[in-house]
């Protein structure tokens, strides 16, 4: 599959307007506490991980038990605001438990991929709430990682870490999150390596690539305390190199996940279940190095608003069992925040609608009336903004003004000031 070139989420320069951010939207207290849930909470035991690999992703259910639902989240957000949506996102989906958050560290600089100080606050925060919680972290393998380096100097650099020039990097990391005590947390390393969207790609040398993941799952698992689970993670589909020559071993993979969207255009669920390294080849890629398996990226994408793929997808969670999965909630890929996607919107909520541990309620339907939903123009809860992720705008400039406008609005309208003015 031709390289998916989706959107970049952290440009070099946008780290330049964090500490200022920090003043304009809710700290972690004020996030995570917005709204009151109300839906049942029931904790679910989860295996833990430690140096070793991972072991079973659920306890297996007793005999006449329901199995254990997938745990379920969303991308809505990689700071604070992402937080707080999963209470509104939640609340659209009748109270369903929404057990993973998932966040991206910034790939611009060694200082941000070490974990910039207040960034992940928040997300560690919800993460404590609940023993039953996941709280999965993307982690580049290099900086400038979205900035189009060359073959010849990834090579090089890969080359650089495989003999652990960047360790130090990754220990400082897993003592910030440590000190954050979230040290289960599951680190979702050089993710779509397969491709060629990002500088930490295999492509340019995958013997260095798989030494270089080695170096940093030691480096990381040297820190005491730590409980990390790693998660190898390519893009559905033989990409730029297939996604096994890119495999480092068992011993340093506790996950095997897989990003997958609804591309090329044109391709059926079932040629994506089917195709060379796609979703059926995860399946049992997985089961044959007895590993849980993750979709830390699933969405919309070539195919436009497509119910039929939503089912399907959504089906093929249930049937499988990953350890987690969180839909992409932004254009074009989401549902709830996405307003082009009304059809498949509509199918991710009903199949969704209230669900909790232990078994899925009847999948009942809908009422606007008494479910909040960011789609009305008069609904008293905050509106997640559109287009507003530092994701998928235009030059430089263009790309920072519209982050900037996207923290004023995500502040104005996540704060009593904005129902005080209506």
């Amino acid at each position: 599959m031709a390289a998916r070139q989706r959107h970049s989420r952290w440009p070099a320069y946008i780290m330049a307007g964090i500490a200022a951010s920090a003043a304009l939207v809710p700290g972690p207290g004020h996030a995570v506490g917005t709204g009151t849930e109300t839906a049942a909470r029931r904790p679910v035991p989860t295996a833990t991980a430690g140096g070793g690999s991972f072991a079973s992703p659920v306890p297996p259910a007793l005999p006449g038990e329901p199995a254990p639902l997938p745990a379920t989240g969303a991308y809505l957000h990689y700071g604070p605001q992402g937080v707080a949506r999963m209470t509104w996102l939640s609340r659209w989906l009748g109270g369903a438990d929404l057990r993973v958050g998932h966040t991206y560290l910034p790939g611009d600089l060694w200082s941000n991929i070490e974990g910039a100080p207040r960034f992940l606050d928040a997300w560690a925060d919800w993460r404590r709430e609940r023993d039953d919680r996941i709280l999965v972290l993307n982690v580049p393998m290099l900086e400038r990682n979205e900035e189009g380096v060359s073959d010849d100097e990834v090579r090089a650099m890969l080359r650089r870490g495989a003999a652990g020039e960047f360790d130090a990097h990754y220990r400082r990391l897993a003592e910030r999150l440590i000190g954050l005590r979230v040290p289960d947390t599951v680190l979702v390393l050089g993710w779509e390596m397969n491709g060629t969207t990002y500088t930490h790609r295999c492509g340019p040398d995958p013997e260095a690539w798989k030494a270089y993941w080695n170096r940093i799952v030691g480096a990381m698992r040297s820190v005491s305390g730590q409980k990390f689970r790693f998660d190898f993670t390519p893009s559905r589909g033989r990409d730029a190199v297939p996604w096994t020559e890119c495999y480092p071993g068992d011993d340093t993979v506790d996950i095997i996940g897989m990003d997958t969207y609804d591309q090329p255009q044109g391709m059926p669920f079932d040629e994506q279940v089917a195709e060379p390294y796609g979703l059926r080849a995860h399946v049992a890629f997985a089961k044959a190095h007895g590993k849980p398996i993750s979709y830390p990226e699933w969405g919309l994408f070539r195919n436009g608003d497509n119910p039929e793929y939503m089912r399907r997808m959504l089906d093929w969670i249930d049937e499988h069992k990953p350890l987690y999965n969180t839909l992409t909630d932004y254009c074009p890929h989401g549902a709830w925040q996405c307003r082009q996607n009304p059809k498949a919107a509509a199918v991710y909520r009903s199949v969704l609608y209230g669900r909790t541990e232990p078994v899925p309620p009847p999948a009942p339907v809908p009422t606007p009336v008494s479910v909040p939903t960011p789609v009305s123009e008069t609904d008293p809860e905050p509106l997640p903004s559109q287009g507003c992720s530092p994701v998928g705008l235009g030059d430089w400039t263009e790309h920072w003004l519209g982050w900037q406008i996207c923290i004023r609005r995500d502040w104005w309208s996540s704060t009593w000031w904005s129902h005080w003015a209506r």
